[in-house]
């Protein structure tokens, strides 16, 4: 299953993420992943959630995401949820690289079971039809 939280600057994305980290933290059976783009949810994410800084890895396309995302999982059959923070951050701000990569991101999740929410920081209205079945 997948997620995506999307809203302007300032619309409460990261909070909503958070709230749905510690939920996840509760009550999953496996492991919680957060890529996050710099360092800045630290000490607002429990210290159960292995959180990865996307710029240490030098992610910085969508197939380098959806390889990070794939060898995680190679690495950890465990992972039952992962969280994404600032897809445009971290890919670009290419709509339609942010679309195409959150329909991988579906696919991916239904094969591997696990659970995938992203934050977009960008006006809802302007989702494809696409993206908007994930809001």
């Amino acid at each position: 299953m997948i997620h995506v939280i999307m809203g302007l600057k300032g619309s409460g994305k990261t909070k909503k993420l958070i709230d749905s980290i510690h939920e996840a933290v509760a009550s999953a059976s496996g492991d919680v992943v957060c890529i996050e783009y710099g360092k800045k949810l630290t000490y607002d994410i429990n210290y159960r959630v292995r959180l990865v800084d996307s710029q240490e890895y030098c992610i910085s396309t969508p197939d380098m995401l959806k390889g990070f995302l794939s060898g995680l999982h190679a690495g950890n059959f465990d992972i039952t949820n992962v969280y994404i923070d600032n897809l445009y951050k971290t890919i670009g701000n290419d709509r339609a690289a942010g679309e195409e990569f959150i329909l991988w991101c579906a696919e991916f999740a239904k094969v591997n079971n696990m659970n995938i929410t992203v934050t977009v920081s960008d006006d809802v209205n302007l989702a494809s039809d696409a993206v908007k079945a994930y809001l």
